[in-house]
């Protein structure tokens, strides 16, 4: 039983996935100021856990950022979110944006974007601000 639901919701997260990707070019609704260039070789002993397909990993910012989640989406594809949550308030003053399984949560606001996308499944239109990525085969430059 908990074989299937595993796969129950893969497939969910690949079908909402494939739905939402024809507006993946909205436009960033958080406001960042911080600029962002800088490369990394993702198939390195360093970043082991982007060797592969489906990994992630936290990756340190510069100025105000929260820091990075880079997501291996495919092969030769990559994704980057900053941290920063949506929300910004005094509740949590020190929140992040935490990857879990197919989700990256913002747990001070019960808020989940899908890794695959950056969108917010709460249907509230949100979502992650993403960093531009180029990757060669062997590096990753990630700027905005």
């Amino acid at each position: 039983m908990k074989m299937i639901s595993k796969y129950l919701v893969a497939i969910i997260v690949v079908v909402t996935a494939f739905l939402t990707s024809c507006n993946s070019k909205l436009d960033n609704q958080i406001d960042i100021n911080t600029y962002i260039d800088f490369t990394i070789y993702p198939n390195s002993i360093e970043y082991q856990e982007l060797n592969a397909v489906g990994g992630w990993m936290y990756l340190t910012g510069s100025g105000d950022s929260y820091g990075i989640i880079v997501y291996r989406s495919q092969l030769d594809e990559f994704m980057a979110y900053d941290r920063k949550p949506f929300i910004l308030d005094s509740l949590c003053p020190n929140n992040r944006l935490n990857v879990k399984s197919f989700y990256v949560v913002d747990e001070c606001h019960d808020q989940k974007y899908l890794i695959l996308n950056g969108f917010n499944i709460n249907g509230d239109g949100t979502h992650l601000y993403w960093y531009s990525t180029v990757f060669d085969g062997t590096t990753l430059r990630i700027h905005n």
